[in-house]
């Protein structure tokens, strides 16, 4: 048990050294958040170029989920500016508190979270529901009310709306919707069924490209359940005392029609420009600043992916075999306890990936390192397991017999058992391994980087170049990994006989 705690404070400081460099950039730059639709990445880029015009380093994290991420992000320290909407900042983050009606009191809570507001952008981009125009014409629907007495509609909503305050439990109960079901699905995937056919009504971001590029019609919010979500920037006062970042962040406010976003959007989304493109050029356009972006090719992008990707699974990788060995010796030696090592580390296992980097985020924050802790526990179980179960597998007159000859239970373990378990134990770390590829590309979802990136990227702009940007990349380490593991095990076979 000594050895055991050891090992525990060894593990700690091991992750203690690897969350270091994440940490120590306080002060240095300015981390600019947006959440997963294209108009967040946008503004998100408009952010950065304004910031670095006025001389501000920055870095920004794209896609990096909904708005309780970003928002606890923010007053964590993890991102320093997000684009947020006054009707989401209202309905949602200070959800039930009914005296923020004005923009002075809005601003007053969140300076008692250490959070300031720029100034309204110039545009709102509202909910709203939305059909196809044919599907509506056909049912005679031109308001929200009217869906409440139609049967059978297929219902599909965005997973953050189904969850939000503002959303479908409180557009239910305002319009009367008799225990309707409605299924969650990703915003932008949502537009791609309804043009199919296989949904009836959605909800829509008014600013979307998708609303004239499908032919949608927007029904009307007769009962006035929504309120209006002005565009707007968060940033924590703390590092506007360090930095021009209110300076920098007005000089668009007031200038960005509902119109001209509209259009923004579009180029991103139809035309299939870069977000950093376009963010550019409207600079350019409406306040005479010159900006350079910073495009790389397909090669360069691989290769930073491929960086970050290895970063998190090979950090993660040498901490679980740290850990993961040991733990499965332990359950060898002591079978009660060990059973009990094996139940935890399956447990851990079940748990879904993205549910594991949410419980991660309170804990390490976003990016990198919460990441490799989640997927240092998914490493556990294979490499528990085989251990385990090599060490089982061997057979026991070779260990008498090493007792007999006045061995010690760790020499006979490292002598004897670990040498003939060690197959089965690289095979446990082989398929860890291969899970951990696989799974980092979660990651991607909170700012961690690697072949998540170009994934993500392209689902929400209906890519499927970018998609297998990632996607085969990722493959084909994974497939790379397993035949590097499998050419260790030959050479070892080799040895072993030339030993011999």
């Amino acid at each position: 048990m000594r050895n055991l705690k050891k090992l525990y404070l060894t593990i700690t400081a091991f992750l203690i050294l690897i969350a270091g460099p994440a940490q120590g950039f306080e002060g240095k730059s300015i981390s600019i958040g947006s959440k997963a639709f294209t108009e967040s990445v946008i503004l998100g880029e408009i952010a950065s170029f304004l910031l670095k015009a006025d001389g501000v380093p920055n870095v920004h994290r794209r896609q990096m989920g909904g708005t309780r991420i970003l928002w606890n992000a923010l007053r964590r320290g993890d991102i320093d500016v997000y684009p947020e909407y006054t009707g989401t900042i209202r309905q949602e983050i200070y959800a039930g508190k009914k005296s923020l009606t004005d923009p002075l009191s809005l601003k007053q809570a969140l300076a008692r979270d250490g959070i300031g507001m720029s100034s309204p952008l110039g545009f709102a981009n509202n909910y709203a529901l939305g059909m196809t125009a044919a599907r509506a014409k056909e049912l005679n629907v031109s308001r929200i009310s009217q869906l409440s007495k139609i049967q059978n509609l297929q219902l599909g909503f965005s997973n953050e709306f189904l969850d939000r305050s503002d959303g479908w439990s409180s557009l239910k109960r305002v319009y009367n919707f008799k225990t309707r079901d409605a299924r969650g699905l990703d915003h932008d995937l949502a537009y791609r069924a309804l043009s199919q056919g296989l949904l009836d009504v959605t909800d829509l971001y008014t600013t979307d490209a998708e609303i004239s590029y499908y032919k949608l019609r927007t029904l009307e919010d007769d009962l006035n359940h929504f309120p209006s979500y002005e565009a707007v920037y968060l940033y924590r006062l703390q590092r506007a005392s360090q930095f021009p970042l209110l300076k920098s962040l007005t000089r668009i406010a007031g200038k960005v029609s509902a119109i001209q976003m509209a259009g923004l959007n579009k180029m991103v989304k139809i035309e299939k420009k870069s977000e950093s493109d376009v963010a550019s050029h409207f600079l350019k356009e409406k306040i005479f600043l010159q900006t350079e972006t910073n495009s790389q090719n397909l090669y360069q992008r691989i290769i930073r992916s491929t960086g970050e990707h290895l970063w998190l699974v090979m950090l993660s990788m040498l901490a679980a075999i740290i850990l993961a060995v040991p733990l499965g010796v332990y359950s060898f030696w002591h079978e009660t306890p060990g059973q009990l090592v094996l139940g935890i580390s399956g447990i851990v296992q079940t748990i879904p990936g993205l549910a594991m980097l949410v419980f991660m985020i309170p804990i390490f924050g976003i990016g990198a390192f919460p990441t490799i802790a989640a997927l240092f526990l998914y490493s556990l179980l294979p490499i528990v397991r085989n251990t385990y179960t090599g060490l089982k597998g061997v057979d026991k007159s070779l260990t008498e017999a090493a007792k007999m000859f006045g061995l010690s239970r760790l020499s006979c373990l490292i002598h004897i058992q670990l040498p003939l378990a060690l197959p089965i134990i690289i095979t446990g770390i082989k398929t860890s391994a291969v899970i951990n590829i696989g799974t980092a590309t979660l990651g991607a979802i909170i700012g961690a980087g690697g072949y998540g990136q170009p994934i993500l990227t392209g689902i929400r702009l209906d890519n499927i170049s970018l998609i297998l940007e990632g996607a085969i990349p990722a493959a084909a380490m994974a497939i790379a990994t397993q035949y590097l593991f499998e050419l260790l095990e030959k050479r070892r076979s080799k040895l072993g006989k030339i030993k011999k």
